[in-house]
């Protein structure tokens, strides 16, 4: 895997961060130059994630966990299943589980946090299926974008997943993008949008408006975590 980027926390603050996605749980920590990472699927409960997470990183030292979670969050606990892993998640003791301090918060707006720089963002994470959060002058509203009607009463994750896009191929894929853009920048009105997630390397033409934001910003979100007074 790459180096990730500047990243906010401090030694004598030490943090685990765990993006749990669709494809992959990816992990960093705090003093660790490179992350690590194992497949995740349709069948992964919290207690093997957790399991794997701390036999992975045996020679970490840290001290809290920020965990990017791929579905709705609410006062930092899981308020539902994801839809791409297994069940369990709502209720789980990550704080008993991890023996540590645990912040939980949307994996979407947990990387929208480590990409922003000002104003007003929206951020859209094209993966395994569609991420969203906006930021207003810091304040973070994670958004659940994907399960909503679009098209013929497909959901705009059913027509911009990793299932549309093998399905339909990258052109016809490419054009709902841009589709997208168009009508989340007039609903939200964002001064920017920044794209990420592991198919926005496809997006090869963005428009003015549009970032490309690097997937390791994820984990500087997660590290930024502990310095907002609530997880959202």
């Amino acid at each position: 895997m790459t180096g990730t980027a500047d990243r906010p926390d401090r030694p004598d603050r030490r943090t685990l961060v765990v993006d749990v996605g669709g494809t992959h749980v990816k992990c960093l920590a705090t003093g660790a130059r490179f992350d690590r990472y194992f497949d995740s699927g349709p069948d992964l409960e919290p207690a093997v994630m957790v399991a794997r997470v701390l036999e992975m990183t045996g020679d970490w030292d840290y001290d809290r966990v920020s965990i990017g979670y791929p579905g709705p969050v609410r006062h930092g606990r899981p308020c539902q299943d994801p839809h791409n892993l297994g069940p369990g998640w709502v209720g789980y003791d990550f704080e008993g589980a991890f023996r540590r301090p645990v912040r939980v918060i949307n994996d979407a707006a947990m990387q929208a946090l480590g990409s922003y720089h000002g104003g007003r963002m929206l951020f859209l994470g094209f993966g395994t299926g569609l991420g969203s959060a906006l930021i207003v002058d810091g304040a973070i509203q994670p958004l659940e974008l994907a399960h909503l009607p679009w098209q013929n009463d497909a959901t705009y994750e059913s027509l911009l997943g990793e299932a549309a896009l093998d399905r339909d191929g990258v052109e016809v894929w490419k054009d709902r993008v841009h589709e997208v853009f168009d009508l989340f920048r007039l609903a939200f009105q964002p001064d920017y949008i920044v794209v990420g997630g592991g198919n926005a390397r496809l997006l090869d033409k963005l428009p003015g408006h549009v970032e490309r934001g690097a997937n390791d910003l994820a984990f500087r979100g997660g590290f930024l975590l502990w310095d907002l007074d609530e997880a959202p």
